[in-house]
């Protein structure tokens, strides 16, 4: 396959290894990939396809005459980006010869272009209505199709229910009246997640059908039992449940048959490379044909493609897990500080692989007062993890051990920062709040490249902390620091947070500062938790998939905790 690399991945990832020619077609109708058996087909190397029209290029009529565009139904439903099928259509090929094909042409997003359309195409013998046929109800480009489609669905989402539902969508009722999908849990337990049936030209789920199902018997014989082991696709029916049953699931079974009326199903294994994952089984009902060879064929395809597709939303989702709960395990329990209440929100990135070095701290000096730290380690991996850590242990090492105002504890940190191997560069803001000589709450702070703090007055008003300001960690460790100094009046919040509350893509930053500021004002009213979960929700854009650190401190000083 040639072309732009990224088209290339593309089109092998829907194509694979069947058997029919394929190309992408960008909105305009220019060929942006060809595979290998295209490029045999027509008779011509990709060099000389990549970038041409698709029909100026290849299609003719019958005597070898270029189709005119107004007629060409191939081109329209590229250009339209609709699904669209023909037969007895010509292409011309690199000998000059005219090949017969019947072609199929579907919207297809490869994730490298804006709009692409994916043309399958076979050879026919070039006899009216002569096109090739499969087993079922289903022509052959029209299986072709429906596989490119299951591949792009169900890569196209990494979370497990949404996958099977475009599963099911996929199936129904194009293939069956009826899809009724079964989960094996890690510990072997079966769940009927989906009865699921065609309805009005919508898909119907049936909630009374689904739910916990017994174990699967280890020798049973049923074919439900045996596409949960992994042994084998089966035909099944009525008629198959309706002796003793063997089972629990058996019992099951046979409650299915009555419930939906099928007269013929077939139960194909969801298994991936490491471990069966479950059970497909399609029905028919109101459509009287039974399954054939072919169809059984073509839903095991369906299956394996599924079952990839479904491991790797499983171990995205496990991942994910694992990240989420180690970054938690890495973040801080807040201390209890008569005078200030406290609450700290971390919001993980979207994407499990995205560990992020995002973290805060806060806990009780020698003297009393409250040490404050929010900071953002470069990177989105299991380093700036491990780096996070590392940064937060030294400072809480440093500052406890020594009493120093906050710029000579991080300029100790970024001395420190040149030993650590996880840490390239990295922000901070470090604080501390206490009690000045006036007896008036007072906050003390250095800012190494942060986002600054925010401070909100009980009644609105608020403003952002900006003195203090120096270069991120990393960078020149020589440099001294500097500090600044605000008084925090009673009933006033400070917010300490990290850029994912902020940032926008295609955005300044100051939008979402200001954006931050307005929200936190009208919200200075609200129970310090409510104010954090409210502002979190709010300002938060959108389109920002960076994880999120907040630490929110409220000064009440007849208040005690």
């Amino acid at each position: 396959m040639k072309g732009s690399d990224d088209a290339r991945e593309a089109l092998a990832r829907v194509i694979g290894a069947l058997g029919a020619g394929a190309l992408l077609a960008d909105e305009r109708g220019l060929i942006v990939a060809v595979n290998e058996q295209g490029e045999r087909l027509v008779g011509r190397p990709a060099s000389e396809l990549v970038g041409r029209d698709a029909h100026d290029l290849l299609h003719r009529t019958s005597d070898g005459e270029t189709v005119p565009r107004d007629q060409c139904r191939m081109r329209q439903s590229v250009l339209d980006g609709r699904t669209e099928q023909g037969a007895d259509e010509w292409l011309r090929r690199g000998d000059g010869t005219l090949l017969p094909v019947a072609w199929l042409a579907t919207p297809y997003d490869p994730g490298v272009h804006a709009r692409a359309t994916l043309v399958l195409f076979h050879p026919t013998t070039g006899r009216p209505g002569e096109q090739s046929r499969g087993g079922g109800r289903l022509s052959e480009l029209e299986r072709l199709a429906l596989l490119a489609q299951t591949t792009t669905l169900l890569t196209s989402t990494l979370d497990i229910h949404e996958a099977l539902r475009r599963l099911i969508t996929l199936v129904v009722p194009r293939i069956a009246d009826w899809a009724v999908i079964d989960l094996l849990s890690e510990r072997d337990e079966v769940w009927r997640f989906a009865v699921a049936h065609a309805e009005g030209g919508s898909v119907e789920f049936r909630n009374d059908l689904q739910g916990p199902m017994p174990p699967v018997p280890q020798e049973s014989p049923m074919p439900l039992s045996r596409a949960l082991r992994g042994v084998a696709s089966s035909r099944a029916g009525p008629e198959t449940y309706q002796g003793p049953p063997d089972s629990g699931i058996a019992v099951e079974q046979r409650r299915l048959f009555e419930a939906t009326g099928m007269h013929a199903a077939v139960v194909v294994p969801l298994r991936s490379l490491h471990d069966v994952m479950g059970a497909l089984t399609l029905g028919r009902a109101e459509q009287p044909d039974r399954f054939t060879g072919a169809d059984i064929a073509l839903l095991e395809d369906i299956a394996r493609r599924a079952s990839l597709a479904l491991e790797n939303a499983r171990l995205y989702q496990r991942q994910r897990k694992v990240a989420e709960t180690m970054q938690r395990h890495l973040l801080p329990k807040l201390p209890r500080t008569p005078g200030r209440s406290m609450t700290a929100r971390y919001l993980p990135a979207p994407d499990a692989s995205e560990v992020g070095g995002d973290w805060y701290d806060a806990f009780t000096l020698m003297d009393g007062a409250t040490a404050l730290a929010i900071g953002d380690v470069v990177g989105h991996d299991l380093e700036a993890a491990a780096g996070m850590a590392q940064l937060r242990n030294m400072l809480r090492a440093y500052a406890l051990s020594q009493q120093k105002p906050p710029s000579k504890i991080v300029e100790w940190l970024d001395q420190a920062t040149l030993d650590v191997a996880e840490v390239s560069m990295a922000t901070l803001v470090f604080a501390r709040m206490g009690e000045n000589d006036a007896g008036q709450c007072e906050l003390s702070w250095t800012n190494a490249g942060h986002p600054p703090p925010l401070l909100v007055t009980k009644d609105g008003a608020a403003r952002y902390l900006t003195d203090g300001h120096g270069i991120l960690l990393g960078v020149t460790p020589a440099q001294v620091r500097p500090d600044a100094t605000a008084e925090v009046p009673p009933g006033a919040t400070l917010l300490l947070y990290t850029d994912g509350l902020i940032e926008s893509p295609g955005r300044v930053l100051d939008e979402g500062l200001e954006r931050l500021r307005r929200h936190a004002a009208s919200l200075a009213h609200r129970p310090l938790e409510s104010f954090t979960d409210q502002l979190l929700a709010r300002a938060r854009p959108q389109d920002n998939d960076d994880d999120v650190a907040l630490l929110a401190v409220r000064y009440e000083p007849d208040v005690f905790f």
